[in-house]
Order: C-alpha cells, then structure tokens, then sequence
C-alpha cells in the first residue's frame, strides 16, 4: 500500500493526461455517491410522514429546528407542537378499503353503513380521497335528531320545500324559483348530479338565506338524539335489508304546498340561548343594552383555550359557553335578516351556528370559480418573496350596522383593532375605543405592548379597511361611523395573497373566502361562531392559526408570528401544511364525497325501513 509520499511520487510520474483523466474518475465517483446520498435522504424527508406530503426547504428547516428544540419558550409552540401530533395519530386511522372502511363505520357509528357505501367508497379510492371515519362525524350530528321524526313526515317535508335538489332514477335536479336570487341552487345541484348515478331517490331541500333558520329547544332535541342512540344496532345478516324503499308514496301526493312551521322574528340571542344547555352559562342571559360599549369578561380563561389562545377551535364557537358574544357578533345585535322555527324542519344549508339545527353542506360560494371567493389560479408568491404585514378587504357586514350598534359588530371592531393610527391613541390615551379595549398586559405580555408601540408597528404593517361600510339607513351618509372608518380601495384576492397574514372573521354568516385562503401561501387567521362541512377534517394551529371571538389575542399571536425568526418559520410551517392538506381534502371531490355519504344517510333517516337498512356485502362469505 503506497503511503503519503509514495502517492505524491507515483502521481508525479504520471503523463498530464493520465492526471486528469484520475481527477475526471474521482469527481465522477464523488458526484454519483453525493447524488445518491442526496436521493435517500430526500426520499426520508419527503415521504417519512403517513400523508406523503412534499415541502419546499422552508418546511424542512422548520421541521429541523422544531425537532431541535425540547422546550416550548411559547404557547403557540406546544399548540403547533400537540396540533401536529394528534393529526399524525388521526392519519394511522385512515382507511384504504371497503372491509376496513366498513368495519370503523360500524365501530364508530353503532349500525351497518347505508346501502351504497361500497360504490362511494370505490369513488373515493378513484380519486385518492383521504377516508379517515371522524372526518364525517359532522354528518351524523347534525342528522341525529331527524331519527327522532317519523320518516315519511320528514320525506314528505322535504319533498315539499320551495328550493329543492331533487334526486329520482339517478338523476339531479333543481327545482324552486330562484329568479334574481344568487345561483347556488344550481351549483349544489351540479355537484349533487355527479354522484346521482349511484344515489337512491332523495331529496335535499336548501335554506335560501344567509343567516341559519332553525333553534330548536335543548331539551327537544335531547329527547330526539336519545332516540336516535336508542335505535343504534348491528342487527344480523339475515335481518338486513339492502335495497331503499324508495319515494313512490311521497312522489304520488303529486304537488304539496310546502309545509311552513311557524317562523318567529324579534330577539335572535333570546332565541338562541333556549338552545343552550340549562346549566351553560348562556342559557339565563338576556340581551345586553346597545347603549353599553362591548367588553371581554375580566379574567376571561375559557376552557377551549390554553394560556390564552385558542386550542379546541370548535369549542371557541359555541354561544353557549360565552355570554359576552350576545355584545360582540351582529348575529346576536341585529342580523340582516331573521325567520326563525323552534320546530325541527329537513333543511340544509352551507353553515350554522352550534345551536341551529340545519344539516351542513359545502357552501355553494366553494364551488364556484368565482375569483371574488377563491383568488382564481393565482394562489400567491412563496413565503420568502410575500409582504411582510397584515391584510383585510371587505365590506361592513355582520347584521344591519346603525347608529345605535355598530361598535358591536365583528368587523368593526377588526378594522379598528388592525388600525395603527387608532390603536397608537389608545396607547398614548391610556383609553379603549368604541369596539374594544386593550387585553390586560398580565395576559399578554410582549415587548410591543409593554412599550405602547402596537400601533406605530400597525401602521406600517397593517393594510385594512372597508371597501363599503353598508351603513343603515342608506341615505345616513354614514355619519355615525365616519369619525372611525373611511371606505378604501377594493383589492383582488390574488393581490392580497401577496400579504403573509390573512384575518378571517365572519360577515352575515361564515366567510366564503376561508377556503381560498387556506389553498393560498398565506396564514390564514381564523375567528368564526359558524360551523361548517369541513371542521373535522382541519386542525388549528396546524392548517390555519386560530383566534377567539373577541380578537382579544390578535396582537399576541401576530407578534409570535413576527419577533423572531422561529416566529416567522411557524408562520410559514403552517401556512404550507394548510395549503397542502387543503389541496387533499377541500376539492370538488372532497365536497362531493361530503355530499353523497350525506345523502346516502338522510334518505335511510327518510326510510320506513331504516333501522334495518344497510351495507353488508363486506361481511358475507367469499
């Protein structure tokens, strides 16, 4: 073996071309194992999660230094930290089969799936769905009740309803007179059509209003869920029937004038609390008088929050738990419009409050192209290429906003609170303004809110405001309001997905952008008392950043976004973890497949034969 010397000397004894040609074999030999190397360990990085999911080198960095890092300096580290746990435990339960899809329904939901359940499943397993049961837990809390009803009064009520997609043969259609009305009817019935083919005689009847239509009494619907859970069982094979009965009683009544039950007007909140359970701390609250100028309860720890920020997201939306909402959301002020039934009704629609009682559905608003809902196909720049700063564009929503209210609505109080100039009086003043005052400094203790700087940093940072302030009546001019707001330049969603920081609150009802923004490269920031089809399937703090109803933890979780570089990484982790799972989950053929387990499910609610129905072939002999 040649030593040091001995190498040198042979090198050196070597003919020029004889030298290069060995360099040429050395860096060929050194590149292929780099190459290699490199292909390994990208293959570990990239795929060493159940989901597959592929991320840029911002992602990688952020799972490196997350990795490194044994102690939570911040709240916001254990909630991304838990958020990421819990959903990779989730992903070990998703399903790839019709026996293992099966065998968790019935585990989860006490009964065989519904007739059908194999032509839905193969659909999703067609279309790389991600089955995972829990996801669909929504549908099943909302149809609960419906159990409770006899089945051919709820076929025939929804039969019956002025706006109706109808399924018979394995057709769709919409019916109902929508004339100058927003087209939803027809995007529900095209996404309903896809699935009509493999669907049984079905009729989905459609709330028509922005604003949820139905609270029945708590006590009510406690009854109705209990006999729901009383009917719950696997019965035998033998016993099982696998065909629907089909609509042919309800079909020969020919044309029914829809049933209305009574609609009431008048106090939304007084409504809304009989929703409540007797002990919740809602349910003996009256209205607040408008006169009051809003407040955050002192020393306010709900249980759905830890140190302060939101951890259970769908806790956080429930009115019954939080009193102080009845003065800080136009819902419980003054809604736009209001017609309201205590009795249990078929009626679905695209959100609800947790004390309604419609069935949920995709709002029609996402299955649109309109490029108003979903920025269109331009989803924003990178991460490192975006707007460092805060952007909202909207219009002054939320109820009818007047003289004697609009300090209590939502949007009024976001655009204050993102206003520097604003923001910079109070701190100087040591004052509030109409919409809220400061979070105590106990809570939130940050350098910028020690030192009264939020609102000089806002200014720079900050790009809000209404594009409409909709004031009542319409030949006020808006005077009530305009020492506080002026209206501002309209801007596309695709401009504000130049911006890293999206605020989503909610305006008559659920916002209709969520969707967009969580399928941008922005962090969407989400507040919200408005359920949706698809909030088993998003994790908070790891698809989008939660924020309580009363935004007073705003400041707080966009300063943990921007001290620091860590901050800025978190920002970023969770803003491409969204848009990614968002991009699995929300498509069409997610919403469709929403849809059609849903159907499938309430025509077996509107079955004489229900408690027998259902899916078995998975459980005869081969």
């Amino acid at each position: 073996m040649l030593g040091n010397h001995g190498l040198r000397d042979w090198l050196a004894s070597l003919p020029d071309n004889r030298i290069c040609s060995l360099r040429w074999q050395s860096i060929l030999r050194y590149a292929t194992v780099t190459f290699i190397v490199s292909i390994t360990l990208s293959g570990i990085f990239l795929f060493r999660r159940p989901e597959g999911f592929l991320r840029d080198s911002g992602s990688h960095y952020f799972e490196y230094f997350w990795n490194q890092t044994e102690v939570a300096d911040h709240p916001i580290d254990q909630l991304i930290s838990d958020a990421h746990t819990f959903h990779e435990n989730l992903l070990k339960q998703r399903s790839f089969d019709i026996p293992s899809a099966a065998a968790r329904y019935r585990e989860r939901r006490g009964r065989h799936p519904p007739p059908g359940f194999d032509a839905w499943f193969n659909y999703a397993k067609e279309h790389d769905a991600i089955i995972v049961e829990s996801f669909f837990d929504r549908i099943y809390a909302d149809l609960a009740p419906y159990w409770g009803l006899d089945p051919q009064t709820t076929a025939e009520r929804a039969s019956s309803w002025e706006y109706v997609v109808r399924v018979r043969d394995g057709v769709a259609n919409g019916t109902g007179n929508t004339g100058a009305k927003v087209p939803w009817l027809q995007l529900w019935t095209g996404l309903v059509e896809e699935a009509a083919p493999w669907l049984p005689d079905v009729d989905m009847p459609i709330n028509y209003m922005d604003e949820s239509r139905l609270i029945v009494p708590w006590e009510d619907v406690k009854s109705l869920v209990e006999k729901e859970q009383a009917s719950r069982s696997v019965k035998p094979l033998a016993e099982v029937v696998t065909k629907y009965s089909g609509l042919a009683k309800v079909d020969a009544k020919g044309d029914v004038e829809p049933y209305n039950p009574k609609w009431l007007g008048g106090d939304y909140w007084n409504l809304s609390r009989a929703a409540c359970a007797p002990d919740s701390p809602s349910r003996n609250v009256t209205q607040v008088g408008l006169a009051e100028l809003p407040v955050v309860p002192e020393d306010w720890e709900p249980e759905y929050s830890y140190n302060g920020y939101v951890r259970n997201s769908t806790a956080a939306m429930d009115p019954c738990y939080q009193p102080h909402l009845r003065g800080m959301h136009g819902t419980f002020v003054e809604p736009l419009t209001m017609s309201t039934s205590k009795e249990l009704i078929p009626l679905f629609g695209g959100c609800k409050l947790t004390v309604n009682n419609e069935i949920l559905i995709p709002g029609a608003m996402y299955l649109t192209d309109d490029p108003f809902y979903s920025g269109g196909n331009t989803h924003g720049p990178p991460w490192r290429q975006k707007i460092d700063g805060v952007v909202w564009r909207g219009v002054a929503s939320g109820g009818r906003n007047k003289k004697e209210n609009w300090m209590h609505f939502q949007r009024h109080r976001l655009i204050e609170m993102l206003n520097g100039t604003t923001v910079s009086g109070m701190e100087e003043n040591s004052s509030r303004t109409m919409t809220f005052e400061m979070s105590p400094i106990q809570k939130y203790d940050f350098p910028r809110r020690r030192e009264g700087t939020i609102g000089n940093w806002l200014e720079k940072f900050s790009n809000s405001g209404f594009v409409n302030l909709l004031c009542f009546p319409a030949d006020s001019n808006c005077t009530y309001v305009r020492p506080y707001f002026h209206e501002v330049e309209s801007m596309p969603m695709k401009e504000q997905y130049k911006y890293k920081f999206m605020p989503d609150v909610d305006g008559n009802s659920f916002s209709a952008r969520f969707r967009g923004f969580l399928l941008s490269t922005s962090l969407p920031i989400k507040a919200t008392i408005y359920a949706e089809w698809h909030d088993d399937r998003l994790m908070p703090w790891l698809h989008f950043a939660p924020m309580d109803n009363t935004y007073q933890d705003l400041y707080a979780i966009l300063d943990y976004f921007t001290k620091d570089k860590k901050g800025d990484k978190s920002a970023q982790f969770i803003a491409e973890e969204g848009r990614s799972w968002g991009a699995r989950v929300l498509r069409r053929e997610d919403m469709l497949l929403y849809v059609w387990r849903l159907l499938l499910e309430f025509a077996r609610v509107c079955d004489e034969k229900r408690e027998m129905l259902g899916y078995i072939d998975d459980l005869r002999p081969a």
